[in-house]
């Protein structure tokens, strides 16, 4: 199966999630959720990471983590390490305690809302695990940071970061009054239907805006190995391959408009089409519809013969 390519870059920020193997518990009792707790204070102690958001539930966890070092992959290896050895010596247990590999989201964190989409989403999981009633108001739920922000400055973890959340929400002061303003915004939060947002945050590999989504697929081009694959690759690909199509028509002086008024089998198209096959991992029907090479069959055919004209 095609694993998720990690980007790593100072600055970045995550929504990571992980359930437990097999679905099963991965908190037992309180005291499994504080010892997750003091295991993460740890790796940020370590690491400098800061938290925005985290949610524990019993058989999975939610983290919208920081990164001022380009180092998640190490870090989530000691931190879900060093957790699963804490939890089988605390109930005499052995092997994994997670299954497969954490989901790492990357997020656009330049104040265009990503960051407060992300946190409201792991602040709302508690409702959408239908683990709180209708009456029942959000701090309710214990394992969440949602209380956390309800606290005085000096009642929070040190690793909590609550500036950008309240600058993203329109909050300005850190005191009584925009705490309370917080607490409101999501109440209200909590009856809106959030189905499309919250899909982007389950089955995407990013959240941002465009020009962010390109910048992460430039970091990732040629980072590619035989295992990845996915939305990333085949966005990445795409991205590489627009630009050889520009660069390609700006040499011919041609106007992208003309990809669609010229003949399927102009040699100017079939060079491209050859260019692309031999540089990137598009596939023929992508590169025969971007042309304008009517159906992959024929483009295939076009290639092959140039391809033995230039051998002959």
């Amino acid at each position: 199966m095609p694993r998720q390519l990690r980007v790593q870059y100072p600055g970045a920020i995550y929504h990571v999630m992980n359930r437990g193997d097999r679905r099963e518990a991965i908190f037992k009792d309180d005291k499994d959720h504080r010892l997750f707790l003091e295991t993460l204070s740890q790796a940020c102690e370590k690491t400098g990471w800061q938290v925005h958001a985290w949610c524990l539930m019993d058989n999975h966890f939610h983290l919208v983590i920081e990164t001022p070092q380009p180092n998640l992959v190490a870090v989530m290896k000691w931190f879900l390490g060093t957790y699963t050895a804490r939890f089988n010596r605390r109930h005499k247990l052995f092997g994994h305690l997670f299954g497969g590999r954490y989901k790492a989201l990357v997020v656009d964190g330049s104040r265009n809302r990503y960051l407060r989409t992300v946190c409201d989403y792991v602040h709302l999981n508690p409702i959408r695990a239908g683990l709180l009633g209708v009456r029942q108001p959000l701090e309710a739920y214990r394992w969440s940071s949602f209380n956390d922000y309800l606290k005085r400055p000096g009642r929070r973890p040190v690793w909590l970061r609550v500036d950008r959340l309240f600058g993203e929400m329109g909050i300005v002061v850190d005191n009584t009054a925009g705490r309370l303003q917080f607490e409101e915004l999501m109440e209200e939060r909590r009856a809106q239907d959030q189905g499309q947002e919250w899909r982007k945050i389950r089955r995407g590999w990013c959240l941002g805006s465009g020009s962010f989504r390109l910048a992460l697929l430039e970091r990732m081009e040629g980072q590619f190995k035989e295992h990845h694959g996915g939305a990333e690759r085949r966005e990445s690909a795409e991205n590489q391959g627009e630009r050889m199509i520009a660069d390609g028509l700006a040499k011919e002086g041609w106007e992208p408009g003309d990809l669609r008024k010229r003949r399927k089998g102009d040699p100017v198209k079939v060079a491209l089409a050859l260019r692309l096959r031999q540089e990137t991992t598009l596939t023929l029907k992508w590169i025969a519809q971007r042309l304008h090479m009517g159906r992959w069959e024929y483009a295939r055919r076009l290639i092959h013969e140039t391809r033995k004209v230039k051998r002959s």
